[in-house]
């Protein structure tokens, strides 16, 4: 395997596989020898999360459509809003008339 290939390993292993009894004091070390190493970390990291929010987007955006296909159209936020609105000032008026 290329050098490139295997650090790439041992940064995900980091990352993904959580410290290992001894390899916390290995990794450190590392680190010290390395000085690209904690920016390589960082930005495998950062790669790492972006991954994660655009497959949670992705799996709203999924669970979305099916419940469209299975309820319709959602309303939307605005007509919700001033629907509990209207609703509120509805509800409080008839307070004040003494209308219940």
């Amino acid at each position: 395997m290329r050098p490139e290939l295997k650090r790439l390993q041992r940064i995900e292993q980091h990352l993904l596989g959580g410290p290992q009894p001894g390899q916390a004091e290995e990794w450190a070390l590392q680190q010290l020898l390395d000085a690209d190493l904690e920016t390589d970390t960082e930005a495998q990291r950062r790669v790492y999360q972006g991954l994660y929010v655009a497959g949670q987007r992705q799996l709203r955006q999924e669970l979305e459509a099916i419940h469209e296909r299975l309820y319709g159209p959602r309303p939307s936020r605005w007509r919700q809003l001033t629907s509990t609105g209207l609703r509120a000032i509805r509800t409080g008026w008839s307070r004040f008339s003494g209308n219940h």
